[in-house]
């Protein structure tokens, strides 16, 4: 967990795994300081491959595989997130010497920039942005990073006042010596199963953030999210009191939601700070958002009145609950981003109490489930969904957890079987609780997908669409 400098890196044998994103810019910032790597990738094709051999001929690249002598050799690996390190054709083959870093790990190794880090299933990319939109408007210079943005090698010659990181299980998984100022696991529900194969294995990741942090923001809601470390720790969660709160975590030191003059405020203890309705973005599962977000700034000195003025100025995140404009009366919601049965629950309970007694909500769900448990989707669509269309590689298991469902082929498809049946002031909802890889390049690809049907769409009757 010792820091190192890019001198000790001189004499290493450097191989990097994966030439994504995150590949290439550790081969960037190897070749930049005037060290040399080999890079093995498994695919056999990919446009970054024909990048790497114009702009890196020094390198040696294999692929197709993941090379076992390649991997033997090296004395560091520098990780991608998606490449697995537990597959056995790389796992057997790394020698008992080597290190295994991310970039995130590399960054800390070398740079002691002071950080906030925020991970969970749902909500880490809201909430580091708000705190990156707050920072910013109190005159912090903060700079986003790992899971969001550009990666964190590519910045490393900058020197922000802050580095706000969103990290993912498979960064935390090659994550030793980061320490956070505060660290946050905001919840956790089944997700990137297919790889972690346990929710047990899953949240020991993401209880790693928590390693060598100042403080923590935990989840008052989500006993899986308090820290299993002896930290200094707040609480935050979308009601109060909550009487299953650790004990440790006294009133004083929550941040919930409380009934107040008639209304929802979020609240310190029993200090109301803002109103609900005054939140830019909507919704009992952005509420927790924003209380994050306090608990984290004020671990950080900053003042909660100019907090609360700059979250008023929030917008929020493309495919995240997005509404989609039309002129038919029907709100069309874009959350292409809710990749995981959490997220898409977290969705329909925070959109549901919108709704009066005679609007219905339908709902367009499915793609890859990446192994997860879907059965809990059951009851809330029984409750709150008129009919679910389904589409993608888990399709069947989409359609199972409902009488009212249709398959269909398309996005497309789907929302002009939500023309014909809704009517203004109905709610249409892309949340589909599963990743998008099965087809679309990414959650945003197929956010723009139904952003484009339903300008398409909207503007045609029900009889033009029969």
């Amino acid at each position: 967990m010792s820091s190192i400098s890019l001198t000790q890196l001189a004499d290493k044998r450097i191989v990097v795994l994966g030439l994504g994103l995150t590949g290439m810019s550790f081969v960037r910032f190897l070749t930049n300081n005037g060290l040399s790597c080999a890079v093995n990738d498994s695919r056999a094709q990919h446009p970054a491959f024909a990048e790497f051999a114009v702009n890196y001929p020094e390198c040696q690249l294999y692929i197709g595989q993941w090379h076992r002598e390649v991997i033997a050799q090296a004395d560091i690996l520098l990780v991608s997130p998606g490449v697995d390190i537990t597959l056995p054709e790389i796992a057997e083959n790394i020698s008992a010497s080597a290190q295994v870093w991310g970039d995130v790990e590399l960054y800390a190794r070398l740079k002691d920039t002071a950080c906030v880090a925020v991970t969970g299933s749902n909500g880490k990319s809201t909430v580091v942005n708000l705190l990156h939109h707050i920072g910013q408007k109190l005159g912090v210079d903060t700079q986003l990073g790992g899971n969001v943005g550009v990666p964190v090698l590519d910045t490393i010659n900058e020197s922000p006042e802050l580095l706000i990181l969103e990290l993912s299980s498979f960064q935390l998984e090659t994550i030793s010596s980061l320490k956070p100022l505060v660290a946050s696991v905001l919840n956790l529900s089944d997700d990137h199963l297919d790889r972690h194969k346990t929710m047990a294995i899953y949240t020991e990741l993401k209880q790693r953030i928590y390693h060598g942090a100042e403080f923590a923001v935990f989840n008052a809601e989500d006993s899986a999210t308090l820290p299993t470390t002896d930290i200094n720790a707040c609480s935050f969660s979308q009601s109060m009191p909550i009487s299953s709160a650790p004990a440790h975590s006294d009133l004083e030191k929550h941040f919930g939601v409380i009934s107040h003059q008639g209304q929802a405020y979020l609240a310190k203890g029993e200090q109301p700070l803002i109103a609900a309705a005054e939140l830019p973005i909507a919704g009992l599962h952005n509420a927790a958002n924003c209380l994050a977000a306090l608990a984290i700034g004020e671990q950080l000195g900053w003042e909660m009145v100019k907090m609360l003025q700059a979250i008023k100025s929030y917008r929020g995140l493309a495919h995240r609950c997005q509404p989609v404009a039309s002129e038919d009366g029907i709100r069309w919601i874009n959350d292409s981003k809710a990749t995981n049965v959490g997220a898409t629950l977290a969705a329909l309970a925070g959109l549901a109490p919108s709704l009066a007694a005679d609007q219905k909500l339908y709902l367009i769900a499915g793609g890859e489930g990446k192994g997860a448990d879907f059965t809990p989707l059951a009851p809330v669509i029984a409750q709150h969904v008129a009919h679910v269309f389904a589409l993608g590689k888990d399709q069947q298991q989409i359609l199972a957890l409902s009488e009212n469902s249709t398959a269909v082929d398309s996005i497309e498809q789907a929302i002009a079987h939500c023309k014909k049946q809704a009517r203004a002031g109905d709610v249409v909802m892309l949340s589909p609780a599963c990743a998008s890889i099965d087809m679309f390049a990414n959650f945003a690809e197929r956010g723009n997908a139904f952003a484009a049907a339903v300008a398409n769409v909207a503007s045609k009757s029900s009889e033009e669409l029969s």
